[in-house]
């Protein structure tokens, strides 16, 4: 049976600032390959070659990538947006807020879903639950909505935003089926919006092999230089926001570096706490031993992992996790918080709670002080990717289609 799928994303690397792109990009590509025609609809025209697109999916079904003037990036939360229309407010975005932005993507998505032919709508988060709601009203076909992160995770429980709340509980509402990328989502929305368990499915993350362009890795010589005269290395990478746990890694920095100094942290990554993050290792008195690198994209991501002694995922509150699954795939050994969705399919790891500091520095200390430790860590981690891909996570999803469509 072939199948014809409508995704709505709200990005797709290399224009991201986060795993959903990322996850975007390798389930998709891996439906193409199962048969499933995608129609993709993204925000905003993106600078894609024809070429990218062709090596992604050339010998697949063929992608449409169907473009809406929009907002370029997804956004963690609605201050983000906010600070970069003060910054920037002639920029080509809809409108001065992100729900502004949401509501013109649905208004727009009308066209496109009246001129295409599809079997099945399948949504990513809350940004494009109006999009999807008006694709259902229109053509009564299935809606599969996916999860990668409920606002409680990315503004903590107690400081969700109750208009964005009621977007996600819309959509998870008139959803048949809810896609969860990990049990720990999947109970999240259980608690917080009192869905019926039946309704959602688990379908974990995987990681691609971003090697095959290491680019421009200038930004990155300091770090081998320093690991050359003795150096160890860990690193975060990822989003620089509060469910992601950055102070906490901060706090543990100092830990570490109380017992040894000669250990050198890298922050890789953006957000609305960086300034706060970098002022709080200059209050620590630990700047020295601190590299923030800023954002890097897969040219740069390769380098980095293959730099650290230690891949550290701090996160207060993580879905999944991807970053976690990458480190392991270029021989790096994790340590990853109990509170992320990822430590449910990876065994050979470290794991702490993230808010045990003192434990997250002993557990870092452990990897960097005993060879035989990081060495198993990097051996048996194999182990745990021969069994994550993106071609198990989308034969679960076709499976879905198959149930909805029938």
């Amino acid at each position: 049976m072939k199948i014809k799928a409508l995704i709505f994303g709200w990005e797709f690397p290399p224009y991201n600032v986060g795993g959903l792109g990322v996850a975007c990009k390798g389930l998709t590509y891996a439906l193409c390959g199962f048969g499933v025609e995608i129609i993709f609809v993204l925000p905003k025209k993106m600078d894609v070659s024809a070429d990218y697109m062709k090596i992604v999916f050339a010998d697949a079904v063929m992608m449409k990538c169907t473009a809406i003037n929009s907002l370029l990036l997804a956004y963690d939360t609605l201050n983000s947006y906010e600070e970069s229309y003060r910054n920037n407010p002639l920029a080509a975005k809809y409108g001065r807020n992100l729900f502004e932005e949401v509501d013109f993507y649905g208004q727009k998505a009308y066209h496109i879903i009246k001129r295409e032919k599809f079997d099945i709508i399948h949504a990513h988060d809350w940004l494009t639950i109006p999009a999807a709601l008006l694709a259902k009203k229109m053509t009564a076909k299935p809606l599969v909505l996916h999860i990668h992160a409920t606002e409680f995770d990315r503004s903590g429980d107690n400081g969700a935003n109750p208009d964005v709340y009621e977007i996600e509980k819309r959509g998870m509402d008139a959803a048949d089926v809810i896609i969860a990328v990990s049990n720990f989502t999947k109970n999240k929305i259980i608690k917080y919006y009192g869905i019926d368990p039946a309704k959602i499915r688990v379908v974990h993350n995987a990681a691609e092999d971003v090697s095959q362009s290491l680019g421009d890795t200038s930004i990155l010589e300091d770090v081998y230089r320093l690991k050359a005269i003795g150096k160890k290395i860990v690193l975060y990478l990822g989003r620089i926001t509060l469910h992601k746990g950055p102070d906490y890694f901060i706090r543990a920095a100092k830990l570490v570096l109380d017992r040894d100094p000669d250990v050198i942290f890298i922050v890789a990554g953006s957000g609305d706490m960086e300034h706060k993050i970098i002022e709080l290792a200059a209050e620590l008195g630990i700047s020295g031993n601190m590299i923030f690198t800023g954002f890097l994209r897969e040219e740069k991501l390769v380098k980095v992992y293959r730099a650290a002694d230690l891949y550290v995922m701090p996160s207060v509150s993580e879905p999944f996790g991807i970053t976690a699954l990458e480190a392991m795939n270029y021989n790096t050994p994790v340590l990853v918080s109990r509170q992320s969705g990822v430590s449910e399919v990876i065994t050979h790891a470290l794991k702490v709670d993230f808010w045990d500091i003192q434990e997250m520095a002993n557990k870092m200390l452990a990897v960097l002080e005993h060879r035989a430790l990081a060495e198993t860590l990097k051996e048996n981690g194999w182990h745990d990717l021969e069994k994550i891909s993106w071609k198990n996570s989308a034969q679960a999803v076709v499976n879905i289609y198959k149930e909805l469509i029938k």
